[in-house]
């Protein structure tokens, strides 16, 4: 008899797909309501512009992951309704986290798809289901079930506000009808204002990643005695570079923003550090469709 694989395929992709879905969506939130904050009362019309289109295109892309978790979650509910022995009917019309995360992820896709038409209370809409939807299980008393959502939305907050301020901030910048200097100036106005989102999400991020691997792990020797622990290994390291990549962003590449060249530099490390992140998410992945140790 031959025993069973560790992975059970494709859960790895799905896994992914949903990460990604969600970063998306974290960081459309954390770019609007961080990066491109304030940017609407700029004197210049066509700055004032600039920002509304990034706002729109930003929308527009977190639209498209959180309709990705739609399609997910729905593919899921006949599974979920089983294990609580209902029908699909009776699991959305019964109090519980997956009718309120049905209820958020909704709220969420009509906020994005009104900020999309850019109009400022679809912002509202859609942080109202992006921030909400993670502590949901505490409504009903489930306090332990908010770790791994909080850990996720915090990975959100920090890289996909990143991936956001990247593609629809800085880099069009460049094609952009503005003077090198004006270029510096409001790639250094997103950037600062990112900044100290970024530091909190990360000292989230660290902190419930820390409460999820010993909740998985159990005891400390399973971190190199099991498949779970090897994966968890090799995820801290690639981890331990993000947070090198964004430390030096920080305090060498932030203080020489201000001008074209400073935003260029800043572009390139950037790009390094989320291809870093993207290697997390694909190891995470592969972690969270392990069996945690026994």
């Amino acid at each position: 008899m031959s025993a069973e694989p560790l992975i059970q395929w494709p859960d790895p992709l799905l896994e992914l797909l949903g990460f990604l879905a969600t970063f998306l969506a974290a960081g459309a939130v954390g770019f609007r309501f961080a990066a491109l904050r304030g940017m609407e009362a700029l004197p210049a019309p066509e700055e004032r512009e600039f920002a509304a289109r990034a706002g729109r295109r930003t929308a527009w892309a977190a639209l498209a992951g959180a309709a990705s978790s739609a399609v997910m979650l729905t593919q899921r509910l006949p599974g979920l309704a089983a294990r609580r022995h209902l029908t699909v009917a009776a699991l959305l019309t019964t109090p519980s986290p997956v009718a309120v995360q049905i209820l958020l992820l909704a709220v969420a896709i009509v906020g994005f798809f009104v900020a999309a038409g850019g109009r400022r209370t679809g912002w509202w809409l859609a942080a109202l289901g992006v921030l909400v939807s993670p502590v949901r299980s505490a409504f009903f008393g489930q306090l332990d079930r908010v770790v791994n959502p909080l850990h996720a939305l915090a990975g959100g907050l920090w890289i996909g506000t990143l991936f956001m301020l990247v593609s629809f901030g800085v880099v069009p910048l460049f094609t952009a009808p503005f003077t090198a200097d004006r270029r510096g100036a409001l790639a250094a106005r997103m950037v600062n204002q990112f900044s100290p989102l970024a530091l909190c999400s990360a000292a989230v991020l660290t902190t419930f990643g820390v409460i999820t691997a010993w909740t998985h792990l159990k005891r400390l020797d399973a971190l190199w005695t099991t498949p779970y622990g090897y994966a968890l290994i090799a995820k801290l390291c690639v981890v331990a570079g993000v947070v090198a990549l964004g430390a030096w962003n920080w305090r060498r590449q932030k203080p020489r923003l201000g001008t074209e060249d400073g935003a260029v530099a800043l572009k390139r490390s950037a790009t390094a550090e989320l291809a870093l992140a993207g290697v997390v998410l694909v190891i995470t992945a592969v972690l969270v469709s392990l069996p945690s140790p026994r």
